[in-house]
């Protein structure tokens, strides 16, 4: 479609459809003043009530959970309140404690009550000794006043597909979105943000009666502890950044945008493994022609959405399910299995996905919606980003010829672009201060160069390069000596590397 066409079929299509979705002008909360030691007192005095989580890995561990009130607002601590779900699972042996370490999954929007279940094999006696392990549920997920927006899709973040109407068909959709959310929610979206979830962190630091708190986060959560340490570096101990986010990029651009070489590299890579196993599955002998096959899916779903079980996937979500399985090689065998079944249905031959690929596409086109609602609530509300769509229709072009899978997806439009302003500015990186801070050269959600652009923020750091493995989220997940060692290393102790170095894969992931 001629572009002039295009933008003119864009503009009256999001009028018609998505009235009022346009919400650029609309008032939003004053940022938050400084607020007096007198005014947030009561908050910071509270005496948690401890009781059992009723989640079952949780109550399996012996944890306790309970419910922090914190502002919704901090520039009016008098005001309406909100609570934030937290969870303790109390270090091993009292006489070596040290304090309390804080975390958080990423997302933005994951909940992170249960994280150190997943944690927990990865640290040594020392570690478990040493500390009493802190979940939280940041504000406006999970158990803490969850935010939802009302939407019925489970992932804001798709593919613009492979031409203009795919592009419009976005362009409709997530300011549809942002139109519902604004509806639903209202002002309280404002109080959603990053630099809040810090403010009510350091509230659970005071509740706990700790001077400084340890921190372990990942992926998005490293930004987060990042924008703790910016705004409390007196009250930040030990901070673990694992999978980080470049905190100059972070948000639903440049961090989007990010992930396309990316996401394309670890494709390539995919493709040179099942291109040397042909003879089973019949993808292509070459990445070239892998490649092809990958492609000719993708625009076949854009003609005709491709039948799965009870779902159907078109172009806008096909990459997304690649998207999820490509940042892990491990799952080569899984991404393979998965192609043959979309060629299987493309060829118009009945096929039923294992139960972890229709999770999967149930949780992007049907499932639940409030964590895609947190996610975007939090990204939206913490960076500001261009609204005319244009802007992302030139950028999608000029990424195809390099990134034919994922620049569609990578440069594509979110409902950030109809959102209300931040009612902040975001956090400027840039401190001594001490952290740990790890990253896979693999990695497809946050890239190296990110980890190496948030090691830079923190002059006082010292990074960790895990080399030649594709993967996000390295401490439990995968496991390798070098880089879990320096880890708890740093948690036992207090010793960081003395310079930055480099673990090389061991074999012990698999």
């Amino acid at each position: 479609m001629h572009s002039g066409k295009l933008f003119a079929t864009v503009a009256a299509t999001v009028i018609a459809a998505v009235t009022g979705a346009v919400v650029v002008d609309r008032v939003v909360a004053a940022p938050p003043a400084a607020a007096t030691e007198a005014e947030l007192g009561r908050y910071y005095g509270q005496h948690p009530n401890w009781v059992a989580c009723g989640v079952q890995a949780l109550d399996e561990v012996g944890a306790q959970c309970a419910d922090i009130t914190v502002p919704v607002n901090y520039a009016e601590p008098q005001g309406k309140t909100m609570t934030v779900a937290i969870s303790r699972i109390a270090a091993t042996d009292p006489a070596q404690r040290r304090g309390v370490m804080l975390s958080n999954p990423g997302g933005p929007g994951g909940s992170g009550l249960d994280q150190f279940i997943r944690l927990l094999p990865a640290m040594t006696p020392e570690v478990r000794a040493g500390y009493d392990l802190i979940g939280m549920d940041p504000r406006g997920v999970g158990r803490s006043t969850p935010i939802d927006c009302g939407w019925t899709i489970g992932f804001g973040l798709q593919s613009a597909g492979v031409d203009g109407a795919g592009f419009a068909e976005s362009v409709v959709t997530q300011g549809r979105l942002a139109a519902e959310c604004v509806a639903n929610q209202g002002d309280r979206l404002s109080s959603i943000s990053t630099r809040n979830t810090a403010r009510d962190m350091d509230v659970v630091r005071g509740v706990l009666g700790q001077e400084r708190i340890n921190y372990f986060g990942t992926s998005y959560g490293t930004y987060l502890g990042a924008v703790y340490m910016q705004m409390y570096p007196e009250r930040s101990d030990r901070m673990v950044l694992d999978s980080a986010v470049d905190p100059v990029r972070y948000g639903a651009v440049g961090m989007m945008q990010d992930m396309g070489t990316a996401n394309e590299a670890a494709l390539d890579r995919w493709a040179d493994w099942a291109a040397a196993r042909d003879g089973e599955y019949r993808f292509g002998a070459t990445r070239a022609q892998v490649r092809a096959t990958v492609e000719n899916l993708i625009r076949g779903a854009a003609e005709k959405p491709l039948r799965i079980g009870d779902f159907e996937v078109d172009e806008h979500w096909l990459p997304m399910l690649l998207f999820t399985v490509l940042d892990d090689a491990r799952n080569y065998p899984t991404t393979s299995a998965h192609v043959r079944l979309y060629l299987d249905a493309a060829a118009g031959r009945a096929v039923t996905p294992d139960p972890e690929l229709a999770a999967s596409i149930d949780r992007m086109l049907n499932g639940k919606p409030e964590n895609m609602s947190a996610q975007m609530t939090i990204m939206c509300g913490d960076v500001g980003v261009p609204r005319d769509p244009s802007w992302y229709w030139r950028n999608i072009e000029a990424a195809r010829a390099t990134q034919p899978i994922f620049g569609a997806f990578a440069n594509n439009i979110t409902p950030c672009a109809f959102w209300p302003a931040p009612a902040e500015e975001p956090t400027t990186i840039g401190n001594a201060l001490p952290a740990l801070v790890i990253q896979a050269t693999g990695d497809t959600r946050t890239t190296y160069a990110n980890g190496v652009a948030m090691r830079k923020a923190l002059t006082g750091s010292r990074l960790v390069t895990l080399e030649n493995v594709d993967i996000h989220s390295v401490y439990g997940r995968y496991r390798n000596t070098c880089a879990w060692g320096a880890i708890n290393t740093y948690f036992s102790d207090g010793t960081l590397p003395a310079t930055d170095i480099t673990c090389r894969d061991d074999g012990f992931a698999n």
